[in-house]
């Protein structure tokens, strides 16, 4: 099997800030959307934080960020390009969260309070993780 070009682009480091700053727009949105028991809308701003806090630790390390419109290559990045300690289980926690999309956009259902709960979980950790090291 023939390993899929990852399509990147290069940023200026310091811009790393600009997705730190959208990572937490997100995340207060996802609480907002909790209150108003908008489930769908606590899932897509889930997954909005998490690939926005995964770009921001990109750009901070190593000055890139993925363009390619499989979500999931943001996993892949974060494992190829950061050593961090406990990257693994946070790249499985971000995989988990990005699977959600799908169900949230395009399912013929929608997002429940079980499954909002469930993903605000994971985001938290997630985001909470980034944060510390994007200080």
């Amino acid at each position: 099997m023939t390993p899929r070009k990852i399509k990147i682009r290069q940023i200026d480091k310091s811009e790393y800030v600009i997705y730190r700053k959208k990572a937490q727009e997100f995340y207060q949105t996802m609480f907002q959307a909790e209150k108003a028991s908008n489930w769908n809308a606590v899932g897509l701003n889930a997954v909005h934080c998490a690939i926005s806090a995964s770009d921001a630790l990109l750009i901070k390390f190593v000055g890139k960020r993925s363009i390619s419109d499989d979500h999931m290559v943001v996993v892949e990045l974060l494992l190829s390009s950061i050593n961090l300690s406990g990257i693994k289980e946070k790249a499985n926690t971000l995989r988990r969260i990005i699977a959600e999309k799908n169900l949230i956009e395009y399912e013929n259902r929608n997002f429940t309070r079980k499954d909002a709960q469930n993903i605000i979980k994971r985001t938290e950790r997630f985001y909470r993780w980034a944060m510390e090291i994007l200080r």
